[in-house]
């Protein structure tokens, strides 16, 4: 039934294009998807670096502070341990060439406490060498014996361990294979810790030794790599939380603009239309009546071979008052007043309008009447709206056909009407054309039936669903909403009596 009846007629298109035109230079959604993407991506990976260099740095300078507060702690307690005066520290007792330097120092005592502290730091846990420093940079004692004697130049980090007074000089880094104290006893499995210990003289004042540890902190690794993955796979599930998040609101947003502006474009068609067509309209109004009434009196008078010229006058001049009448109804603007209408009646109304047409189309009418709630519509409006849909599923079917009418309620809360018939179909082109104004496929067809349909079943928070097949019919579904008595009570009520 081609409830379309639209032909391509000249519409206000300057909006069309223009919505066309906005489309081609800026997609929201799709600049939206691409720039944020880049953005959250660029302050993940960001944050993901930060947060994972200071989880190595806290980390591994922590361990280094440990391990220096041990060794000097030990220091400590090796002095005491061998009765040495409060007034000297290991730092001037680990040199072997200054043995009797110091005169209130037993030599037996300083070469006991010396031996147990280097000892303990050959001992330490996860060491790969250690090394201690004169302050000629000469190693005085390594775990590597070969590096023992040897005079260490222009090692900027040693230099510069001596200069600092720090407690602690900490850097991790692989091998460099030309720095010659850099002599390991086995190849570290990731990468190493390097740690300066200054041992200060007893008041704190001068550097007089330097401890020099390597090891590879494996546990501290592990627990370093576990860090890593946490920190990243939260980056990552954030950042795709955010990014989900903002994609979910900008796409309800591009929805609603494009939605907005369709019904603007749609709006603005309307109100070039109405300007145009509403002086028309009234103006042929008259015409139209006198041509129909004189072509009344002429029927009376005419002979029988006149009859049938006659008789086109009048069917099309009504057919072009109907176009005059849809066309100001279309135009007219929508209030805000609703009714509770019984559908029933109003189609068993409209059924008897037409029911002059439908025999002289030689169409069977299937439709048997129930009872069902009432919906929300305007009568004026909801009988429009299927005047509209039976002339044009009537015009489908020239040749006869069956015309079914069925109601059903899909959900609770709703009705829907089906309105079929046997007709010539309509193609997928013609079928996603078959709501937009002044679009039709019936030759002197004005194009605005459907979108009036349209129009006013979603004024009413309703919907028109379309279906057809090329030489084998349309099928149109309204949906209704069914009106409650507590919600609809104070409007009027329609279509009863």
């Amino acid at each position: 039934m081609p409830i379309v009846e639209q032909q391509k007629m000249p519409a206000p298109d300057k909006p069309a294009a223009d919505h066309k035109g906005w489309n081609q230079q800026f997609n929201l959604l799709r600049w939206f998807s691409l720039g944020s993407f880049l953005i959250i991506a660029a302050v993940a990976l960001g944050l993901g670096y930060i947060s994972t260099r200071f989880v190595v740095q806290e980390s591994i300078e922590r361990d280094s502070i440990l391990t220096a507060q041990f060794i000097q702690a030990i220091g400590d307690a090796e002095l005491r341990h061998a009765d040495i005066t409060p007034n000297r520290s290991m730092g001037e007792l680990l040199d072997p060439r200054e043995k009797n330097t110091w005169p209130d120092v037993d030599p037996i005592a300083q070469s006991a406490a010396r031996a147990e502290f280097l000892d303990h730091v050959e001992h330490l846990p996860d060491i790969l060498l250690a090394t201690v420093y004169a302050l000629d940079r000469t190693v005085i004692w390594s775990t590597n014996p070969e590096l023992v004697g040897v005079r260490i130049e222009n090692d900027d980090e040693l230099d510069e361990s001596f200069e600092m007074k720090e407690p602690v000089s900490t850097s991790y880094h692989q091998i460099d294979e030309e720095r010659p104290e850099q002599r390991l006893l086995r190849e570290p499995k990731y990468l190493f810790v390097e740690n300066y210990i200054p041992l200060f003289n007893a008041d704190k004042s001068k550097v007089m030794a330097m401890v020099e540890i390597y090891k590879e902190p494996i546990d501290l690794v592990e627990r370093i790599q576990r860090g890593f993955k946490v920190i990243w796979l939260a980056t990552v599930i954030g950042g795709a939380v955010i990014y989900l998040g903002l994609f979910w609101i900008v796409r309800r947003a591009s929805m609603l603009l494009q939605s907005q502006q369709q019904q603007l474009i749609t709006n603005e068609t309307f109100v070039a239309l109405g300007e145009m067509s509403s002086a028309v309209a009234h103006s042929l109004r008259n015409p139209l009546a006198n041509i129909r009434s004189s072509a009344e009196l002429a029927q009376e008078i005419a002979s029988q071979s006149a009859q049938k010229n006659i008789g086109d006058i009048i069917n099309q001049v009504d057919r072009m008052s109907r176009w005059v009448r849809e066309l100001l109804v279309s135009l007219r603007p929508m209030n805000d007043d609703y009714e509770t209408v019984d559908l029933v009646l109003v189609i068993d109304d409209t059924l008897s309008a037409f029911e002059p047409l439908i025999k002289r189309s030689n169409v069977e009418v299937r439709f048997t009447p129930r009872s069902v709630p009432p919906v929300v519509s305007q009568q004026v409006l909801l009988t429009q709206i299927l005047n509209s849909l039976f002339a044009n599923a009537l015009e489908a079917m020239p040749k006869g056909g069956v015309l079914s009418v069925d109601i059903d309620s899909p959900t609770p809360g709703h009705l829907r009407m089906t309105l079929s018939d046997t007709g010539k179909g309509m193609n997928k082109q013609q079928q996603q054309m078959v709501f937009k104004p002044f679009f039709t496929t019936k030759q002197g067809g004005l194009g605005v039936g459907l979108a009036l349909v349209k129009r006013i079943m979603e004024r009413f928070h309703g919907s028109v669903e379309l279906t057809s097949q090329e030489q084998e019919g349309t099928r149109v579904c309204l949906n209704f909403k069914v009106a409650t008595g507590g919600e609809y009570g104070a409007q009027h009520t329609a279509g009863r009596g």
